[in-house]
C-alpha cells in the first residue's frame, strides 16, 4: 500500500506491467494526480503529448471518460515498432478503443488544427525535446501545444525536475551518463514556470510533487531497463538520496 492514497489508479497494482507500459516516474499514479489537478471533465477531448504505450492515455480515457489521443514520434526500445500502435492495443484491452486514437507524430509539428482541445496533457516527455532541440526548441513545443489548446483550455506538465540547489558533488558522475543525462534534461521549477508563461499561458498551479521519492522509488524498482542495470537509475537515485531528484508539475490556462 502506497503512503498516498490513488483511488482510481490503486485498483491497478500490477507494477511490472504499468512501468512496462509507462515511462518515467508515476505510472497511473501521476495521470490520476495530474487529471484531478486539471479538472479533468466526461465528455471533453484530451491530447496526451508523448503518450509512449499509451497505459496513461487508456487510464485517462477509460477513468475520467474522455476522449483521448495520444501523439508520440518515436518507436519503442525493446520491439521497434511505433509506441503508437501499443497504444491502439492497449485501448482495445482497456475496452476504451472508440475513445482512443494514436498519431505518431510530436510537438511542435503536429499538423492539428487550431483549438482543437480541452485539456492537454504531458508527462515525462518534452524534457526530451529541450535535450534534442535545445531551449528554443522546448518553447516552440509549448506555444504549438497553447495554439491546440481551446480558449480556456488546460494545460498540465509532469516533468523530471531537480530541487532549487547545486548538484551534490557525489552524484555528479550518475546524472552526467547516458544518452539523455539527467543533468541535461531536467531544470528546476521556476526556471519551467517561467518557459512556461512565456509560451503564453497563465499558471494556476506550480510545484513539486508530494510524492515525488515514492514514485522515482517505484520507477527504479519496476521499469524494465533499470531493473535490468542496478548500476544505472537505481544506483543513482539511492546516491542522491532526495537530496536533488524530484518531478514537478505545473498546472496552466489558455486566455
Amino acid at each position: 500500500m502506497s503512503r498516498f492514497q490513488y483511488p482510481k489508479s490503486d485498483k491497478y497494482t500490477n507494477y511490472d506491467e504499468i512501468y512496462t507500459q509507462c515511462s518515467g516516474p508515476g505510472g497511473l499514479q501521476l495521470a490520476e494526480f495530474m487529471a484531478d489537478k486539471m479538472n479533468i471533465a466526461p465528455g471533453k477531448k484530451l491530447l496526451d503529448v508523448g503518450c509512449n504505450r499509451g497505459y496513461q492515455t487508456c487510464f485517462l480515457a477509460k477513468e475520467y471518460n474522455v476522449f483521448a489521443i495520444g501523439i508520440d514520434p518515436w518507436d519503442d526500445r525493446m520491439q521497434a515498432n511505433p509506441m503508437v500502435e501499443h497504444l491502439q492495443e492497449n485501448a482495445s484491452k482497456w475496452g476504451v478503443e472508440n475513445h482512443v486514437l494514436g498519431i505518431k507524430i510530436g510537438v511542435p509539428d503536429t499538423n492539428i488544427s487550431s483549438n482543437s482541445f480541452d485539456y492537454v496533457y504531458a508527462t515525462t516527455a518534452l524534457e526530451m525535446v529541450r535535450v534534442s532541440q535545445g531551449v528554443e526548441g522546448y518553447i516552440k513545443a509549448i506555444k504549438e501545444i497553447h495554439r491546440l489548446l481551446k480558449p480556456g483550455g488546460i494545460f498540465g506538465l509532469g516533468e523530471p525536475m531537480h530541487l532549487d540547489t547545486k548538484i551534490p558533488e557525489d552524484l555528479e558522475p550518475y546524472v552526467s551518463q547516458g544518452e539523455y543525462p539527467w543533468k541535461e534534461c531536467f531544470r528546476n521549477l521556476k526556471e519551467t514556470v517561467e518557459l512556461v508563461s512565456s509560451a503564453g499561458f497563465t499558471i494556476t498551479e506550480a510545484d513539486y510533487a508530494p510524492a515525488a521519492r515514492q514514485w522515482w522509488m517505484d520507477f527504479a524498482n519496476h521499469d524494465p531497463f533499470s531493473k535490468n542495470d542496478p548500476e544505472g537509475d537505481m544506483k543513482t537515485l539511492v546516491v542522491d538520496d532526495g537530496r536533488w531528484v524530484s518531478f514537478g508539475y505545473i498546472i496552466s490556462t489558455k486566455d
